[in-house]
């Protein structure tokens, strides 16, 4: 029996004050279950990125509802929110975020120096960065710094660091948006291996063709879901260079 790994009921967000107010979210119910892949889409203005704050856990609704696998998140404070964050959630963002002068077992390696709570060693932490590196395909990378990565190869290096912590979903904001379309589809056959391979994952695009790998797409407009649509086809997994360390993906 899969769970439902997010469910909003009447999410909305209103900014400003007084007579001056934009509902940037308007009474949204949205309903995804483990192991989706649903792209989320709209123009400028629709909602999309504020929905995507809210279900990373970066914001709170107005009002409303939001369930992140089976707990309620919805007004959580700060800290706690953030222990969400790091334990629950794995970001991809389209400008990558890594540290600049760290290599990339080191960027990978973040969010569990964050976890203060973990009972591996240092030792154990760097086995398992090394363990989800070598599951993108980027072992003999690992003590490159970003600078030295091509853009491709700097994505899948954040894809490591978000399969880190073994998150319940994965967020993924524009993640081809700054790569030529070669490496956007490299990044999207990891994509599509990792949903293969059972996780869950909301992506933001505005290209259709990328949206295209998602079984689900909804688009957003004015605030609210404008269409619902599956996309009615099952994407073959892509072999990736290296297929070692499977638990990671």
């Amino acid at each position: 029996m899969t769970q439902t790994i997010i469910q909003t009921h009447n999410l909305t967000k209103v900014y400003g004050m007084g007579d001056i107010q934009v509902r940037a979210l308007d009474g949204v119910d949205v309903r995804i279950e483990e192991n989706e892949f649903v792209a989320i889409m709209g123009p400028s203005g629709s909602g999309k990125s504020t929905l995507m704050n809210i279900l990373g856990c970066l914001d709170r609704p107005t009002s409303g509802q939001y369930i992140l696998a089976g707990e309620d998140v919805s007004y959580l404070g700060k800290a706690q929110l953030a222990h969400i964050r790091n334990r629950r959630l794995g970001f991809i963002f389209q400008s990558y975020n890594l540290l600049a002068r760290t290599t990339a077992l080191e960027n990978i390696m973040l969010p569990l120096l964050y976890n203060r709570n973990g009972t591996h060693t240092d030792a154990e932490h760097r086995d398992m960065a090394l363990q989800v590196l070598e599951a993108v395909g980027l072992a003999d990378r690992a003590h490159h710094q970003p600078h030295e990565l091509s853009g491709g190869q700097q994505q899948r290096v954040a894809i490591a660091r978000a399969l880190i912590n073994d998150p319940v979903l994965i967020l993924a904001d524009e993640p081809t948006g700054n790569l030529d379309s070669h490496s956007g589809q490299e990044i999207m056959a990891l994509l599509n291996e990792l949903h293969a391979r059972g996780r869950t994952i909301v992506m933001v695009t505005h290209e259709d063709d990328i949206a295209a790998h998602a079984g689900r797409v909804i688009r957003f407009r004015d605030g609210k879901i404008d269409t619902d649509v599956l996309n009615g086809h099952t994407f073959a997994p892509t072999p990736l260079e290296q297929q070692p360390a499977e638990e990671w993906i």
